[in-house]
């Protein structure tokens, strides 16, 4: 069954007890990133594996999420500036040990593309914090995973040009 977590604000992405935070270099140009994360939430199982379902709720103020194993989320967007940030807090969630949770996607032009980074914030009991720092390095190679499949998806193979080699 869904439990509340203790709402925070944005400013909990930077000062949780825990703070996981990945980055990739991508191909694709910050609106086209901003719109896959912020715009086509439906899009994200074809490139974020861990994710089977995002719908947007509330005229768009929220989403539903539903990870791999049976997690779900009930979210809040806390930030939604065009090219620049995407932010949620979560609201409600089956996920044990998880007392408050937030997590935001910023974006920066990188030449032609962007840098993305995703600070995921959490908080719960120590044994919780501790299990999560652990989970680290696993949570880190799924965010790689798919920030790859982001920009495949954003910035398809071009065909060779006429007279280049092959």
């Amino acid at each position: 069954m869904a439990r509340r977590l203790r709402p925070v604000e944005l400013d909990f992405t930077a000062s949780a007890p825990v703070r996981l935070v990945f980055t990739a270099a991508l191909a694709a140009p910050p609106p086209a990133v901003y719109r896959s994360l912020a715009l086509e939430v439906g899009s994200m199982p074809a490139w974020f594996t861990a994710v089977t379902s995002a719908v947007p709720t509330g005229d768009g103020a929220g989403r539903t999420v539903r990870l791999r194993g049976g997690i779900a989320f009930e979210e809040t967007i806390l930030a939604a500036e065009p090219d620049v940030r995407y932010a949620y807090r979560i609201d409600e969630t089956n996920a044990p040990g998880v007392t408050a949770m937030a997590e935001e996607w910023s974006l920066s032009p990188a030449g032609k593309g962007t840098r993305l980074r995703w600070t995921m914030a959490l908080d719960g009991p120590a044994a919780f914090r501790l299990a999560l720092r652990a989970a680290g390095p696993g949570v880190g190679l799924s965010f790689r995973d798919a920030a790859r499949r982001l920009d495949r998806r954003l910035t398809p193979a071009r065909p060779p040009s006429p007279g280049s080699a092959r």
